[in-house]
């Protein structure tokens, strides 16, 4: 029966990236090394600069035994999630269609100056046209 491991993302992983917190992520498993980091052969400087990327070719290149890989599954603590994260969606809203009244009342409002200056010009004719008489 297959063993449910916790999948952690490469973003998480990466936050673990100092000498009192170091995960270090190899061929997709994740492993946290903290403990670890005064007995590597290599020093804590190799395993602090693994961190934040899949250290799959450094691993590698580095030789190590047989005995190592079997003390890897020691500070074995989950896998990389294999999902692709996506990119957080914006919600737009639209605008209802809200009919003919509030859209003149919207332009009554925007264009005021307009029929404020029609009614101000008609008093001015109307008062000058009752002198008249």
């Amino acid at each position: 029966m297959p063993t449910l491991t916790k999948l952690y993302s490469m973003k998480e992983a990466a936050l673990h990236n100092t000498p009192e917190d170091c995960w270090v992520v190899i061929d997709g498993k994740i492993y946290d090394v903290t403990k670890y980091l005064e007995d590597h052969p290599g020093g804590d400087d190799v395993l602090l600069k693994a961190t934040g990327k899949d250290a799959k070719d450094e691993f590698d290149d580095a030789g190590h035994s047989k005995s190592a890989k079997v003390l890897m599954e020691d500070y074995f603590i989950g896998e990389l999630d294999p999902t692709p994260e996506l990119p957080e969606m914006e919600v737009f809203r639209k605008e209802q269609d809200t009919g003919f009244g509030s859209k003149l009342m919207d332009c009554a409002v925007q264009y005021w100056a307009i029929p404020a200056a029609a009614v101000g010009i008609s008093v001015v004719v109307a008062i000058l046209y009752a002198q008249r008489k």
